[in-house]
């Protein structure tokens, strides 16, 4: 087999480049799909990437028989299989980032902070926040600890786990940081049942006088809880049946469009 090497005008050789040309213009016909283009014929796909008809055709069928696309004779549409294109960066983001914008539009729609929690050694640790421009001082910051059993948080973070994980950690719940702040395992127990049950769990001044807080889960698309999306607000504020009706439907329509992205 003769190998042909390029060379320059004065005779000498030129490495040739490493990219595929046809690997690019694949790529360049995915990224045109979405929701203004969530179909094409061969001319869109040639149009939209500046590419021939005959390289936008070949493509286009070559991501039909790796099963990316389906083709009626005319329209070129995404498969299921379409979305593990973006599954690599959806599980190598820090949920963090992923979160931040789900929490941006929940504390705009109630004017409160809004963070995002993760159990880890029986702490609900906070790992994402949206602040508000008012001062509220619950401790809860990026990174900050609460006892799970004793937390909005914690609560929905553990009615995740099985029956046994719950008993084993409430084994040796830390101490209390109010008079408020239940200790007794059966009813931390109950109390997470009725996480389980409801979809939310609350806090009443149990971590901070003058502090109230919601929390929902966010399950990933296997239904496993990831993480809690909270609220705190002052007691004087809000009610717990207007965080209620009030908070509850806006943390869980955003804790669910998170959970899509998981």
């Amino acid at each position: 087999m003769v190998v042909k090497k390029n060379t320059s005008a004065d005779g000498v050789a030129v490495r040739a480049p490493e990219g595929m040309s046809g690997l690019a213009k694949g790529l360049a016909i995915i990224e045109v799909f979405g929701l203004e283009h969530s179909q094409l014929t061969v001319s869109d796909a040639a149009a939209l990437t500046d590419t021939t008809r005959a390289a936008a055709r070949r493509c286009l069928l070559t991501l039909v028989d790796l099963g990316y696309l389906t083709h009626d004779g005319k329209h070129f549409r995404p498969t299921p299989r379409f979305l593990r294109l973006g599954a690599a960066y959806l599980d190598a983001a820090p949920l963090p980032q992923l979160a931040q914008p789900y929490l941006a539009s929940a504390r705009e729609a109630l004017g409160e902070s809004i963070s995002l929690a993760v159990f880890e050694d029986g702490w609900s640790v906070f790992v994402a926040r949206a602040e508000t421009a008012k001062v509220v001082t619950t401790g809860v910051r990026l990174g900050a600890r609460l006892p799970a059993y004793g937390s909005a948080t914690g609560q929905v973070l553990l009615a995740g786990l099985s029956d046994e994980e719950v008993r084993r950690y409430l084994t040796n719940p830390p101490s209390p940081t109010t008079a408020h702040m239940i200790v007794d395992p059966k009813v931390i127990m109950d109390r997470i049942e009725q996480a389980r049950i409801e979809g939310f769990a609350f806090t009443d001044e149990e971590l901070e006088l003058g502090m109230r807080s919601m929390a929902v889960p966010v399950r990933n698309a296997q239904g496993k809880v990831v993480a809690a999306m909270s609220v705190s607000t002052f007691t004087a504020r809000l009610t717990l049946q207007e965080l209620r009706d009030q908070c509850l439907p806006v943390l869980q329509q955003n804790a669910a469009l998170l959970g899509c992205m998981l």
